[in-house]
């Protein structure tokens, strides 16, 4: 990955205005962000919002990987290469963002972090974190907040709502991260949070009742109103039917992380994995200086869904639409590196 601006990132003068690119070199061209930033605006530093003295969490980041390794940072480097590697290997087509495509990425400006939140992936305590990083006080504790309120549009800005020049900024400068997870593991998290959970009614009538209008033979009356009875099979019959995406794109709770973070286009500078959750908030966290501020809440939840828990759920799934589902979410694996799941009858 590199930072293309006619010139070099590095060098301190540029004469003229320019697309700035957070680029994977690829053969056949360069995917682009179409953010115009002038020379002023790059090098100069005059920024409209309130930083940090010191070093930003980047500075710390780069030059952390220029000493002696910690175990956690070859993990972070590691993982990165992996990243940048597949996306070379598996991406061919040019593909252009636009502020659209960045709404999922939240921004905390005191201390120049940028956190691309997957649903199912400690994205509620993540938000939870990042409303005490930018509360100006406002919050001190994380699980003080309410879960629903984590998710309230206006409480958390979006990188979306920036200008170009200021999106440009920001990508170039600040600290990029997101969450990820095994990819069949947070889709049965998913359907398990989604679709048997009595409470979220909401859900059963805008997903739900189509699902069983189309997956299911002869639907009692109550299921076509209600749509509070979904399998997991008719679940996956509506992923795999290319007429769902024809229609409208995928609910964020179950769409691909590629899709939703663009880890091909954005150089993320850290990938954390609900694996290892604790360990890597830690090192984010402590990058940004804010380790004093906020400690990422401890999760013992006995409901967490689990790999030998997702392989239940697949038990009943033929192999015909295991193969047509793993196709479907095959880049998270492939980008992430997650193995195909043992239990799939694929082989």
């Amino acid at each position: 990955m590199r930072l293309q601006c006619h010139l070099l990132a590095e060098r301190k003068h540029f004469k003229t205005p320019c697309i700035l690119s957070l680029v994977y070199p690829k053969k056949n061209g360069l995917d682009l962000f179409p953010f115009t930033l002038t020379a002023s605006e790059q090098i100069s530093g005059r920024d409209s919002f309130p930083v940090k003295s010191g070093r930003s969490p980047l500075q710390t980041l780069q030059e952390n990987d220029q000493l002696e390794q910690s175990a956690v940072q070859a993990t972070m480097q590691g993982r990165r290469e992996l990243l940048e590697e597949t996306c070379h290997t598996h991406t061919r087509k040019r593909r252009v963002l636009g502020p659209e495509d960045l709404r999922h990425l939240i921004v905390d400006d005191k201390h120049k972090l940028l956190y691309c939140y997957v649903p199912k992936v400690a994205c509620t305590n993540w938000k939870r974190v990042m409303m005490v990083l930018t509360g100006d006080g406002r919050y001190r504790e994380p699980l003080a907040i309410p879960a629903n309120e984590a998710h309230i549009a206006g409480n958390l800005r979006s990188l979306s709502e920036y200008s170009t020049a200021e999106i440009n900024k920001r990508l170039r400068t600040y600290l990029k991260f997101v969450f990820v997870r095994e990819p069949f593991e947070r889709l049965v998290s998913a359907y398990r949070n989604k679709f048997t959970r009595s409470y979220n009614t909401a859900f059963h009538k805008r997903y739900g009742t189509k699902i069983i209008q189309r997956h299911r033979a002869d639907p009692q009356a109550e299921a076509l109103e209600k749509g509070n009875d979904v399998s997991f099979e008719e679940f996956v019959y509506y992923l795999v039917d290319p007429q769902t995406q024809r229609e409208e794109p995928f609910n964020e709770h179950w769409e691909r992380v590629h899709s939703l973070c663009h880890p091909c286009l954005i150089h993320y500078d850290v990938v954390g994995k609900y694996e290892t959750l604790a360990q890597d908030s830690r090192y984010i966290l402590k990058l940004a200086g804010a380790e004093g501020e906020v400690k990422f809440p401890a999760t013992s939840k006995s409901t967490r869904t689990t790999g030998d828990m997702a392989a239940k759920f697949f038990d009943n799934i033929s192999p015909f639409y295991q193969k047509k589902l793993y196709n479907l979410y095959r880049m998270d694996f492939l980008l992430f590196n997650y193995s195909m799941p043992a239990y799939l009858k694929l082989r």
